[in-house]
């Protein structure tokens, strides 16, 4: 997605802890800096409600973003983001410049789709368990998608969903598939329910309720 998110922000020249200090308490900055492609890294800062805002919309860590800077428009991602440990406010972000022509690396969110209507859970009790909640991906910008859907519902108990397995969009490719099929990890499965068997097993215990021993194959 391009063009539907815009962070507006001034160049920061006053460095330091203390310079720091003040924009965060007393002026209510986020701190942040740009880097990537032919120009070199620029700290900035930008308005705390502004991106306290823009965080809300999942979709904005996977967009490219207009970074409005000193009245110079650039395209960039984000790239990483760092939260106070207590109030979980953003403290620092990191932007990344893109290019039309260069790919890039993002991680993208996996959204579980018909859970509710898993055969393994709907028709054998079974539970679903997540292992990944995102995944690196691989692509040009204008390729970059905002999620990516992992369907559950023909999955039985006993069966899983690895990055394999996933439909990624044209131009998309998964980081870890690309280092071999040893990097082929774990998405989901289904699990199968607790203290649950086979008929065969059931019949056995039985057989152990009636006093009867199991009979031998």
């Amino acid at each position: 997605m391009s063009g539907e998110f815009t962070i507006n922000a001034e160049s920061r020249t006053d460095l330091g802890k203390g310079a720091s200090r003040r924009l965060r308490r007393l002026e209510n900055k986020v701190l942040g800096i740009v880097y990537g492609g032919s120009d070199a890294p620029a700290p900035l800062t930008c308005a705390t409600n502004e991106i306290a805002k823009l965080i809300q919309n999942e979709a904005f860590f996977t967009s490219i973003v207009d970074l409005n800077l000193d009245g110079k428009v650039q395209k960039v991602v984000v790239k990483d983001m760092q939260r106070h440990p207590a109030k979980d406010s953003v403290m620092h972000i990191d932007l990344l410049r893109v290019d039309a022509s260069t790919k890039i690396t993002m991680h993208v969110p996996l959204h579980f789709i018909n859970e509710d209507i898993c055969h393994g859970v709907k028709m054998e009790g079974g539970t679903i368990s997540h292992a990944l909640n995102d995944i690196e991906v691989s692509c040009l910008p204008k390729d970059l998608p905002e999620y990516i859907e992992v369907d559950m519902a023909g999955l039985s108990t006993g069966e899983n969903i690895h990055l394999s397995d996933l439909t990624l969009p044209t131009g998309v490719e998964s980081v870890a598939l690309a280092h071999g099929e040893d990097h082929d990890l774990l998405v989901s499965a289904v699990n199968a329910p607790r203290g649950g068997g086979s008929e065969d097993d059931e019949e056995a215990a039985t057989d152990a309720d009636e006093g009867e021993a199991p009979a031998e194959d």
